[in-house]
């Protein structure tokens, strides 16, 4: 607690479905916070108060410094500092590990990849379903346990999606059904 303000580490997960040609079917952004001791990020420190956290979050994206996004939990709300990452950059981050997970794929069986790859503070974690189906999830803290449980629920959520007669194989998800099940899953698990 700095000066009666209380500090949460937010967290922030991204999911992306992929088909087997790497074609983007659903993608996820999930926040999840936690207590935190009062230290700051050396960028988000030196940024003046005034200055936005989208110019924070971009500072940090591209001078590669951990972002472990922190917010201040006031009685106004929360005000997101540092962290931030742009989606550009998350979405460059998950294809760069492409390349990677198919290259695990050949050496391992297994259907959850557990990590396969890391950028700064991303790490790339996959599930890879037996019709080549890749589901990758970017992620700043380890929880194997969790992200194993929470890629087994995706999966399940995806198969009752495509056994649903509505939905053309290999099209993005738009179910909003789909949607609040996976956020759910998310805030149960990771």
């Amino acid at each position: 607690m700095i000066g009666g303000v209380r500090l949460l580490q937010v967290m922030s997960h991204h999911l992306f479905l992929l088909s087997p040609t790497d074609t983007p079917l659903y993608s996820l952004t999930h926040y999840s916070s936690k207590p935190t001791p009062s230290t700051a990020s050396p960028l988000s420190s030196n940024l003046p108060s005034w200055s936005t956290s989208a110019f924070a979050g971009t500072l940090t994206a591209l001078s590669g410094a951990s972002s472990a996004t922190q917010a201040h939990h006031a009685q106004a709300g929360t005000v997101r500092l540092g962290g931030g990452q742009d989606r550009h950059v998350i979405q460059m981050i998950a294809n760069a590990s492409l390349d990677v997970i198919e290259e695990v794929m050949r050496r391992d069986s297994a259907m959850y990849l557990k990590s396969v790859d890391k950028f700064n503070e991303w790490t790339v974690s996959a599930f890879v379903t037996p019709g080549n189906f890749k589901f990758i999830l970017l992620h700043e803290a380890k929880n194997d346990d969790g992200i194993r449980s929470f890629f087994n629920e995706v999966w399940e959520l995806y198969v009752k999606t495509m056994l649903n007669p509505f939905h053309t194989m290999h099209t993005p998800i738009r179910s909003a059904v789909f949607d609040s099940r996976v956020r759910a899953s998310a805030k149960k698990y990771l």
